[in-house]
């Protein structure tokens, strides 16, 4: 008796949905763009995983189209074999390319026996409003490639940031730095001030000030909760948004500029951090952050 993904999977009535969100190219498609970042690949990989294709790891998920996601993991087996797998499971080309005809191969899809949730429809209540809120977004379209687009503000900032990693203060523990130089505030935590930098260095914000305004942390968090100054409060963080810790049940201690991830798990490059004390360690760095390590996190987006 054949195993599960030695035989196509079986199919049902293709369940409902808003309509296709876009096609999407592997990264290393010739001639084409990387597909940008979108809530249609979330929904993909939770399908995909359901599917047994795919490791059933929600925190490390993310909204981008990898190549490893598209084509399966070099060297990898049935359980990462991503989109290339089901297409060939599907008896179609392994192209990881995800156009209408693969998806409505994946609306139609049922789990087939032998793994959990077996005769359910691949994609769940998750995923059909991922890809309802995809749908909207990108409306069957992919955006125009980003070399005839100018990058968002929020985007810019955190390019900038990305490039000052390993930058530190001097002298250590001074609290010393170009950027409280440039903000006109020296020698005083400077997590905050190196946001304002990041920001206000790329183009005028319409959040942050040079020399005013978000020194502070917790003005940020009261701004973004009150919506002012172009800062509001989101649950779907994406990046160059801000993201706020509070590690200890107090008011919120550090800001960094989120990179990429998920609410659950993610990187944010961050000013004034270090491995050992992450709200006064000295150094511009990337780190891996979670919700498990802080009391509270907000996220704040930064109006264009």
């Amino acid at each position: 008796m054949p195993e599960w993904w030695e035989k196509p999977y079986p199919t049902g009535t293709p369940v409902p949905v808003a309509g296709f969100p876009r096609p999407l190219h592997p990264p290393d498609s010739p001639g084409y763009p990387a597909s940008p970042p979108g809530k249609d690949v979330m929904a993909y990989k939770r399908a995909i995983s359901r599917a047994g294709r795919w490791p059933w790891t929600p925190d490390d998920w993310d909204y981008e189209y990898s190549k490893n996601f598209a084509n399966g993991k070099a060297g990898g087996n049935v359980k990462d074999s991503g989109i290339a797998g089901f297409q060939r499971q599907m008896e179609m080309q392994g192209s990881g390319y995800v156009g209408e005809e693969t998806f409505n191969k994946m609306r139609a899809a049922r789990i087939p026996s032998g793994i959990p949730n077996a005769g359910q429809p691949i994609f769940d209540a998750t995923c059909l409003n991922l890809i309802g809120l995809a749908f909207k977004e990108f409306g069957g379209k992919n955006p125009a490639p980003p070399d005839l687009v100018k990058p968002a503000h929020r985007v810019l900032a955190l390019q900038k940031a990305i490039t000052q990693i390993g930058v530190k203060e001097t002298p250590t523990n001074s609290n010393r730095q170009k950027y409280g130089e440039w903000y006109r505030m020296n020698a005083v935590p400077w997590c905050a001030i190196f946001a304002t930098w990041c920001f206000e260095t790329t183009g005028d914000s319409s959040s942050f000030v040079r020399g005013s305004r978000y020194a502070y942390v917790p003005y940020i968090v009261s701004d973004a909760l009150m919506g002012r100054n172009g800062l509001t409060l989101t649950n779907n963080p994406i990046s160059g948004d801000l993201v706020c810790y509070d590690w200890d049940g107090g008011v919120a201690d550090h800001v960094g500029i989120f990179e990429r991830g998920t609410p659950l798990s993610f990187t944010a490059i961050e000013g004034n951090t270090g491995p050992k004390n992450w709200s006064n360690g000295g150094g511009v760095l990337r780190q891996s952050r979670s919700v498990s390590q802080a009391r509270k996190i907000w996220f704040a987006r930064v109006a264009e």
